[in-house]
């Protein structure tokens, strides 16, 4: 699970690149739509499970559990039903460091909703580029770069 960093919607310029066939605008001032993408990979298939877009321009640890309570909901009753533990890989980052009492507080309210265990399983500092999520956020971006598919 990883938080991306706030992405500009619209016809701006992406380090000189276009999305798609459109051109870009003259000048990227102003811009009122940001979206940050919040999502979770599972890897055992390798894909980007679920990902939720706040419309927020930064990341909290508030918008970490609420994207975890949808992507629960959304599990099929099967998955709920065989699961005993959750594994959640994230970074050290500022908004899902295991020190943030809202995240603990917040994660503690998710756990008692699921009645399930949860690990949170974190990367030493300065070394979010090994969560496999890492990767699909470069795919992603080609995408909205205009550069071809997304995963």
């Amino acid at each position: 699970m990883d938080c991306k960093a706030t992405v500009n919607i619209g016809g701006y310029s992406r380090g000189g690149k276009t999305r798609g066939e459109n051109q870009a605008e003259e000048h990227d001032m102003g811009c009122t739509e940001k979206y940050t993408p919040c999502g979770i990979l599972d890897e055992y298939s390798g894909q980007l499970f679920y990902i939720n877009f706040g419309s927020c321009s930064y990341k909290t640890r508030d918008f970490i559990v609420d994207t975890l309570i949808q992507w629960w909901k959304i599990m099929t009753p099967e998955h709920k039903q065989d699961t005993e533990l959750i594994h959640i890989k994230v970074d050290n980052g500022p908004e899902s460091s295991g020190v943030r009492t809202q995240l603990k507080k917040r994660m503690v309210e998710f756990v008692d909703l699921l009645n399930i265990a949860i690990q949170l399983l974190y990367y030493p500092p300065y070394h979010s580029k090994y969560n496999p999520i890492e990767g699909c956020w470069g795919i992603l971006d080609q995408h909205w770069n205009g550069a071809g598919e997304a995963c």
